[in-house]
């Protein structure tokens, strides 16, 4: 569940970073993709985490 939360999320913010810094399509999407990416894999490192720790 952490890791779909981190992938919508870094989603999200990706596309509004891009946004912001006035990309168009293609860059939008490139920035999503990515920060959902790195946020998905931080969300699967803190759900390890957490399972070995309960």
């Amino acid at each position: 569940m952490i890791v779909i939360a981190g992938l919508v999320i870094g989603a999200i913010w990706g596309g509004l970073q891009a946004k912001r810094r006035k990309g168009k399509g293609f860059d939008i999407a490139q920035y999503a993709v990515g920060y959902g990416i790195a946020f998905a894999l931080l969300g699967m490192v803190l759900t390890v985490i957490l399972e070995r720790l309960v």
